[in-house]
């Protein structure tokens, strides 16, 4: 990752604020490590612990990364830094992405995703250095939604914070009712037809390549994290066309009323465009809640621009609540 980020013919990108997806620090340890899911599917994953050993068991929070990214890519950055505070912590690749197993390269598979986060619980109550009673999520962007339907029913999850929340169910279906009609599940239905037969599997652009004068302000956004090498980590969010149409059943903003008994974080910038799905839910939900506005920031600035970002309050979160 660091001989990519070096490479003199990727473009530099916005590094105003900090922004700091390769940080590091010595402070932290990191392990390389497997486990599997309920489906016995394998997913790669990292572990940060703090540098002094522990006297006794410690908390643990899971990192989950948006979809289409690695957990390279601005999970791993609020892994070491919550490491720092004194929690372990765990990144991973969903299914099929980065270096986790799973036939159809780049599938979207909403229920899955949500499983591995039960499945990444599974794997840290295996871990002497972990206090099984003290586990929560951070998660980021698109992660958000699949953590928030993991927790509707993994109790063992005491705790969650969610950085810039994206129902990619509602935009998915924004998408089809602009194409108009069944064009959406239509091409999904003949692209399947084709790839059964023999034709290459067809990916999605997902962000763009190249920018021009017709990209708009979101294409713009996310192309400077992931195309340039601010948060590159091999080629990502090119997800499958034909599992697109997957995330039109995908509903995690329901039903939040169901979750109890767990303290909930909405994290939201002052000018996200996302910011209306963190809104949302945090009206949504019952149980223990805050919901906080980071003034000056952007969807993607809390990706990985450190000043920016609110360690200091998530790590009093989840203190106080694991």
């Amino acid at each position: 990752m660091n001989e990519r980020r070096r490479n003199p013919e990727l473009a530099h990108g916005d590094s105003r604020h900090g922004a700091d997806n390769w940080f590091r620090s010595s402070a932290t340890k990191q392990y390389t490590v497997t486990f599997k899911n309920i489906f016995e599917m394998q997913l790669a994953a990292n572990v940060f612990v703090p540098q002094e050993p522990a006297e006794q068991a410690l908390p643990a929070l899971i990192i989950g990364a948006p979809i289409g990214a690695v957990k390279e890519q601005a999970a791993n950055l609020y892994a070491i830094k919550m490491a720092e505070y004194g929690f372990v912590t765990l990144t991973f690749d969903q299914s099929a992405w980065g270096n986790s197993n799973g036939a159809l390269r780049n599938a979207i598979a909403p229920t899955l995703y949500a499983e591995n986060f039960s499945a990444a619980v599974d794997y840290l109550t295996t871990l002497d250095l972990v206090d099984n009673r003290r586990i929560g999520v951070l998660a980021i962007s698109s992660a958000g939604g699949f953590a928030l339907n993991a927790l509707k029913l993994e109790v063992r999850i005491k705790a969650l914070a969610t950085i810039n929340l994206i129902d990619l169910g509602a935009i998915a279906r924004q998408k089809r009712t602009e194409l108009g009609g069944n064009v959406m599940l239509n091409e999904t239905a003949q692209l399947r037809t084709l790839e059964i037969a023999g034709q290459s599997t067809s990916y999605t652009q997902g962000v763009p390549e190249a920018i021009d004068s017709n990209a708009t302000t979101i294409d713009r956004e996310f192309y400077d994290f992931y195309r340039t090498q601010r948060g590159a980590a091999n080629t990502t969010t090119h997800p499958t066309r034909t599992t697109f149409t997957k995330l039109l059943n995908f509903y995690p903003l329901r039903d939040l009323d169901t979750i109890t008994e767990r303290a909930l974080l909405f994290v939201t910038g002052a000018q996200a465009w996302s910011r209306h799905f963190s809104e949302t839910a945090f009206a949504s939900v019952t149980t223990s809640k805050q919901l906080l506005t980071v003034p000056a920031a952007g969807h993607v600035d809390l990706y990985d621009r450190t000043t920016l970002i609110p360690f200091e309050t998530l790590n009093q979160f989840f203190t106080a609540n694991l």
